[in-house]
């Protein structure tokens, strides 16, 4: 069984679809995503080609990727569909396309996005986030593309100062950059300014969403963040293992309305500007996360000390919580709080599992 057997994952599908937004500006256009299939990628491919299937929207969706098998295979409903266009594409280098006119929109959403990878992948981490959006920016200036957006990160807020208990987009706190864990958030701002950059110096229309810790039944099964983890954990039918004390005080959100959220900045938002997709009814603390997890399943909740390379791709912010106010003016506002978000998403790979 697949997500596209699933009803309550169909049904968050089409929840989004739904939405009433300015569904006209992608309607008979073109999209180009990279990271289709993660988390945040898959998810909102599956909202633009359901329109596809429902409403004669005739949206174009170029998926770029190394591996055509698994986007086929993650996108089986639409493996043979022509507005579902795959193109062999590492980010590390430049994307020449010359067989492509014009490009609408551009959705940078590709990179290492968990502990593991920040861990024994840090050059990677830190060039999909420059190089990539380099080249990414650089595509979108040449194919006359209406709006770029970059997927940001709530670890480019830092540690908190002390000073506030909610980040708002103007926020900056303190991030030791002569460490190698500095890779990811120090290169998320970088892949930012590179961003203000394009649109000053070459009239790029840029948004940049900043996602927090998102979940859901999109997620990747190698992901090694904490709630991935305990998710994983709570699929199987197992105790949930937390390896800190859990006093890390943080928001998330799940996966349809983290889309939903990027698709109201991709719509709605103004050039240049970030945006916090967050609504602290999905703020909660890491011990308190996996009790819920327990709970669902009537597990328990036990501890174990992490290994090296856990720890040091363990982000040190102890609390990072996102002042979601500022998308919320433009309309947006989540469906899921963090408990009806988790408890559905262990429903749902349960069954696919």
């Amino acid at each position: 069984m697949n997500l596209y057997d699933n009803d309550l994952y169909l049904e968050d599908i089409c929840y989004v679809a739904g939405l009433d937004l300015p569904w006209q500006k992608l309607k008979n256009k073109s999209i180009m995503l990279s990271g289709g299939t993660g988390l945040i990628g898959s998810f909102f491919t599956d909202v633009i080609l359901e329109k596809n299937s429902t409403e004669n929207f005739n949206c174009t969706v170029y998926v770029l990727g190394r591996n055509e098998m698994k986007v086929k295979k993650r996108f089986s409903k639409y493996a043979y569909n022509q507005k579902l266009i795959f193109i062999p594409y590492d980010v590390s280098i430049p994307l020449i396309q010359n067989d492509i006119g014009t490009v609408d929109y551009v959705l940078h959403l590709a990179s290492n996005t968990h502990p593991i990878q920040y861990s024994t992948d840090p050059i990677g981490t830190i060039t999909t986030n420059i190089i990539g959006v380099q080249n990414m920016l650089d595509f979108a200036t040449d194919h006359n593309t209406k709006r770029f957006a970059f997927a940001s990160s709530n670890e480019i807020y830092g540690e908190n100062r002390g000073d506030v208990e909610f980040f708002n987009e103007e926020y900056c706190g303190y991030i030791n950059s002569n460490t190698m864990r500095a890779g990811y958030p120090e290169s998320k701002r970088c892949g930012e300014a590179l961003c203000q950059a394009y649109k000053a110096q070459k009239g790029l229309d840029v948004v940049i969403p900043r996602f927090t810790r998102s979940y859901g039944p999109t997620m990747l099964m190698s992901d090694t963040k904490a709630i991935s983890q305990f998710i994983k954990k709570g699929v199987l039918d197992e105790n949930i293992i937390l390896k800190s004390a859990g006093t890390q005080y943080y928001s998330y959100q799940y996966v349809a309305d983290s889309v939903s959220g990027l698709l109201w900045i991709l719509l709605c938002g103004e050039n240049g500007e970030a945006y916090n997709i967050a609504e602290e009814c999905s703020d909660i603390m890491l011990k308190d996360l996996a009790s819920i997890i327990a709970d669902i399943n009537g597990k328990e909740v036990t501890f174990e000390d992490p290994n090296f390379i856990e720890s040091a791709g363990y982000s040190t912010a102890t609390k990072s919580r996102l002042d979601g106010n500022k998308l919320q003016k433009l309309g947006w506002k989540p469906k899921y709080d963090i408990y009806s978000g988790i408890k559905r998403t262990i429903s749902i790979l349960k069954e696919i599992k």
